[in-house]
C-alpha cells in the first residue's frame, strides 16, 4: 500500500489518492462517454493498494496507464497519455523559452549574469546551457531542505551554484615560485623551471589559466614583483655574458654584483666595462618591459573556460625593494600605462598596489617613486587599486623588513575584494589559499518582513532573530558543501593539488583533498545593508548616526555568529561584504513581487552592494570613508572602498593618492577609484566626457567605455544585466 510519494523535486509528501482520481477525470471528460466514477474509483483503489509502500509520481502515473489501457475505456488512456505529454511540455516551457534566448543572443539577467562571459560566443552559450540545467539539479538533489527554501523563498544565494556539482573551489593566491623553480604538470605535458623573465611570465600566464580552468573563481599572484624579481637577475646575466662574447672581456664578477637600480640610459658617454655594462642593463629592461607587455597581453586575450572568457585574474605587487623586483614593478606600470594593442586599457589582471609603510608609501619610502608612478597610472588606466598592509587587521607578527621573503607574511587582495589571511588550520598568510565557497543573505527581505512592527526596539529584535535564523540555515549549508568538495580526489586539479594549494604536494592523484582544503575560508556574505536599515529605521547609514550604529551592531553580530561557526564546525569562516553582480537585481526582483514597491527600498531594480553608501546618495568621499571603514575589519572574508571622481583623471594623479590617504586615515583595507574614460576604437582619442557618442578627433561612433562593474573593468556596458546598469545610471561623484 502506498504511504508517500517522491515529487519530481525531491520532496517526499503523503499519498493523495484524489490527485489520481482527478487526473483520470480529467481525461474522461474529453471524451464521449464523459466520466464513469466507479471506474475511476476502482482505479485508483487498485493502485492505491498495490503499490509499494513509497513510489515516485512517474511510477504512480505509468500504474495508471496501464489500468486505463486493462480497462473497457482504452480511449480514456490515450487522453491520459497525452495530458501526461502536454504537462511534461509544460514543465520544460521555462527551460525552452531560456535556451532559446541564449540560442538568439538576447540580453538579459541570464545571458548577462557575469560581464566578463560572452555568452554570445558558442562556448559561452554552452557554459550558460550547462549553467541553468545544472542549478535545478543541485537544488533537487545537493541542497538541504531547509537550504532549498530559504534559496526559493529569497532569504539565501548561493555563489557559483552550477558549479556545485563539480567540487570545484572558489579562488587560490598561486605560490608563483613553486612553478617558475620547479616547474609543474598539469595533466597534458610538463613545463620546466623558468631561467629567463620571458618564460617567467609565459608560465605565470599559464599558472592562471591553468588554475582558471579546475576552479570557480578568480586566479591571483600575492606577490608578483617577488615572483619575477630573480629572472631580473639571470636575465642580466645572459646579457653580461653576449658583451662578454662580442668583446672578449671577462665580466663575471658583475654577474652578482650590487645594482643600486636596473634604469635605462644613453651610452654614448660611456666606455670599457662601463659601457657593457650600460648596454646589458638596457637590453635586460627591454626584455624586462617586453615580458610585462607579454603578460597583460595574455592576461587580456587567452580564453579559459571553453573558451568563452578571459581569466579573472589579479596580481599584488609593491614591496619588493630590491633592484630587480623595482625593475619589475616599473616596467609593469609603464606597460599598462601604454595599453595593450592600439593603446586600449587592460582589463585583466586587476593590478592591486600593496601599501606599506617604510616600503611604499611614505616620501623616505625606498619604492616612493614607485607609488607615485602606481598612482599616475591608475589616474588613466584605473589601476592599480590599493590594498592597505598598515591596517590594523592586516598585520602579521612574523613581517620584517629585512626578511627576503617577508611577502609571505604580507595580506594580499583578489578580484573584486576577496580576502584570505587568518587562518585557524595552518599558517597566517594568503598564500597557497583560497575561499573554497560562499553565500549571500538577504537582510534587506528581514527588515522588511519587521516593518509591520510599530515598536523600535522590537522590531528591530525581531529583526536579529530572522537574522540568527538565516545565518544557521547559511553556516549549516557551507558546511554541507565542504563535505561535498571534500570528497573530490587530487586528480580532478592537477595543477591545484600539485602545485598551488598548502599542503598538497603531500597528496597522490587517487586521495581526496580533504586533508588539505580546510586551510580555505567558507563566506557567509551580505547584501543592503541601507536598504535593510531603511526598511528598520527610515534612514541608511550615511544620513545617520543611529543608522550608521546600528548598521555596525549588525555586521558586528554576524562577525561574532561567524566566530562561534567556526569553532562549532571547525572550519575557517568570515564575513564577505558581497560584491553583487549577478544578484544584484535578483533579491530585488522577488522582493518586489512580495512586498511591491516600498519607497527608499525596493523602488530601485537593485540592492546596494553589500555595506556601502548607496551609489546615489551624494557626499564627500570624507564622508564615505568614515561611514564604510568600520566595517573592513568585521568583514574579513573581503571588502572595498570605492570612490566616484570627476573629469579628467589622467592628469590628476594627486586624487588617486588622496584616496589611498583616506585609507591609510581611517584603517580601510581596500581601495578602488572610478572616474570616466572613453576611447576611440577607430584614431584611439581619449577623453573623459560623460556619455560620449562621436569621437572629437575623427568623427567615429565605435567608443569604448570603460567601467569598473564591481571591482573589475568592462569595455562595454553591453554585458551589464540590467540592475548594474540602472546603478551605473544612479552613480554620483564623491566631491
Amino acid at each position: 500500500m502506498i504511504h508517500t510519494v517522491i515529487k519530481r523535486d525531491g520532496r517526499i509528501v503523503g499519498y493523495n489518492e484524489e490527485k489520481i482520481k482527478a487526473a483520470i477525470r480529467k481525461a474522461m471528460l474529453q471524451t464521449e462517454m464523459g466520466e464513469d466514477e466507479a471506474l475511476i474509483q476502482k482505479i485508483a483503489d487498485r493502485i492505491g493498494v498495490s503499490g509499494s509502500e513509497r513510489m515516485t509520481v512517474e511510477d504512480i502515473q505509468d500504474r495508471v496507464e496501464v489500468e486505463l489501457m486493462n480497462s473497457p475505456r482504452k480511449e480514456v488512456a490515450k487522453r491520459y497519455i497525452a495530458y501526461r505529454d502536454q504537462r511534461s511540455i509544460a514543465r520544460r516551457a521555462k527551460t525552452r523559452d531560456m535556451f532559446l534566448e541564449i540560442i538568439e543572443a538576447k540580453n538579459n539577467d541570464i545571458t548577462r549574469e557575469n560581464a566578463n562571459m560572452n555568452t554570445d560566443s558558442p562556448a559561452g552559450m554552452m557554459m550558460k546551457f550547462a549553467s541553468e540545467t545544472t542549478k535545478p539539479f543541485v537544488d533537487d538533489y545537493l541542497l538541504s531542505s531547509e537550504a532549498r527554501d530559504a534559496v526559493r523563498n529569497g532569504y539565501l544565494h548561493i555563489h557559483d551554484k552550477d558549479y556545485y556539482p563539480t567540487k570545484s573551489l572558489t579562488c587560490v593566491q598561486h605560490p608563483l615560485d613553486r612553478i617558475l623553480q620547479h616547474g609543474f604538470c598539469a595533466g597534458h605535458g610538463e613545463s620546466r623551471p623558468a631561467k629567463r623573465i620571458e618564460t617567467a611570465s609565459i608560465i605565470s600566464c599559464i599558472s592562471l589559466e591553468t588554475a582558471q580552468n579546475e576552479m570557480h573563481g578568480g586566479q591571483a599572484i600575492p606577490a608578483f614583483d617577488f615572483y619575477l624579481a630573480p629572472f631580473v637577475r639571470s636575465s642580466y646575466i645572459e646579457e653580461i655574458q653576449k658583451m662578454e662574447t662580442v668583446s672578449g672581456e671577462c665580466l663575471k664578477e658583475y654577474y652578482d654584483g650590487d645594482v643600486t637600480d636596473f634604469i635605462k640610459k644613453p651610452l654614448d658617454d660611456l666606455s670599457g666595462k662601463e659601457r657593457l655594462l650600460q648596454h646589458a642593463m638596457n637590453q635586460t629592461v627591454d626584455r624586462v618591459h617586453q615580458a610585462m607587455e607579454a603578460f597583460i597581453h595574455n592576461m587580456n586575450t587567452i580564453h579559459s573556460r571553453g573558451g568563452n572568457q578571459v581569466v579573472f585574474s589579479s596580481i599584488n605587487y609593491g614591496t619588493d625593494t630590491s633592484a630587480e623586483g623595482r625593475c619589475v614593478i616599473r616596467e609593469l606600470l609603464n606597460s599598462t600605462y601604454e595599453g595593450v594593442g592600439n593603446g586600449a586599457t587592460a582589463i585583466f589582471p586587476i593590478q592591486i598596489w600593496k601599501k606599506k609603510r617604510g616600503v611604499s608609501y611614505l616620501p623616505e619610502d625606498r619604492n616612493y617613486d614607485l607609488y607615485k608612478l602606481a598612482c599616475k597610472v591608475t589616474a588613466r588606466r584605473f589601476f592599480p587599486n590599493f590594498v592597505n598592509l598598515d591596517a590594523s587587521f592586516n598585520q602579521h607578527d612574523k613581517w620584517n623588513a629585512d626578511d627576503p621573503e617577508r611577502y609571505k607574511y604580507e595580506v594580499a587582495t583578489m578580484g573584486c575584494r576577496t580576502r584570505v589571511f587568518e587562518n585557524r588550520y595552518g599558517e597566517k598568510t594568503s598564500i597557497g589559499r583560497g575561499n573554497l565557497s560562499f553565500s549571500t543573505i538577504n537582510i534587506v527581505r528581514l527588515a522588511i518582513e519587521c516593518m509591520v512592527i510599530k515598536d523600535k526596539a522590537e522590531r528591530i529584535a525581531r529583526f536579529f532573530s530572522k537574522l540568527d535564523e538565516v545565518l544557521d540555515i547559511t553556516a549549516r549549508q557551507l558546511c554541507d558543501r565542504f563535505d561535498f568538495q571534500k570528497t573530490a580526489l587530487v586528480k580532478q586539479f592537477p595543477l591545484l593539488m600539485s602545485r598551488l594549494w598548502n599542503g598538497s604536494d603531500m597528496l597522490k592523484p587517487e586521495q581526496t583533498i580533504e586533508s588539505v582544503i580546510n586551510q580555505g575560508t567558507l563566506g557567509i556574505g551580505f547584501i543592503g545593508l541601507a536598504e535593510c536599515l531603511v526598511a528598520l529605521l527610515g534612514k541608511h547609514h550615511g544620513e545617520s548616526e543611529e543608522a550608521q550604529a546600528l548598521g555596525l551592531k549588525i555586521v558586528s553580530h554576524m562577525r561574532s555568529r561567524v566566530n562561534e561557526y567556526s569553532e562549532k564546525y571547525q572550519h575557517n569562516f568570515s564575513v564577505l561584504a558581497t560584491p553583487a553582480e549577478g544578484l544584484s537585481g535578483k533579491f530585488t526582483s522577488k522582493d518586489r513581487k512580495s512586498f511591491g514597491i516600498i519607497p527608499g527600498i525596493t523602488d530601485k531594480i537593485y540592492y546596494t552592494n553589500s555595506n556601502h553608501v548607496p551609489v546615489y546618495y551624494n557626499c564627500s568621499p570624507q564622508h564615505k570613508a568614515q561611514i564604510e571603514a568600520p566595517y573592513h575589519e568585521l568583514t574579513g572574508g573581503g571588502h572595498i572602498f570605492y570612490v566616484e571622481i570627476d573629469g579628467d583623471a589622467t592628469h590628476n594623479p594627486k586624487a588617486i593618492s588622496d584616496i589611498v590617504d583616506l585609507m591609510d586615515k581611517y584603517n580601510m583595507g581596500y581601495c578602488s577609484v572610478n572616474h570616466n574614460r572613453n576611447r576611440c576604437m577607430d584614431c584611439g582619442h581619449e577623453d573623459a566626457k560623460e556619455s560620449l557618442e562621436i569621437c572629437p578627433e575623427c568623427g567615429g561612433s565605435n567608443i569604448d567605455r570603460l567601467q569598473r562593474i564591481t571591482g573589475y573593468l568592462v569595455g562595454t556596458t553591453d554585458r551589464w544585466n540590467n540592475a548594474k546598469l540602472s546603478e551605473l545610471n544612479d552613480r554620483v561623484v564623491h566631491k
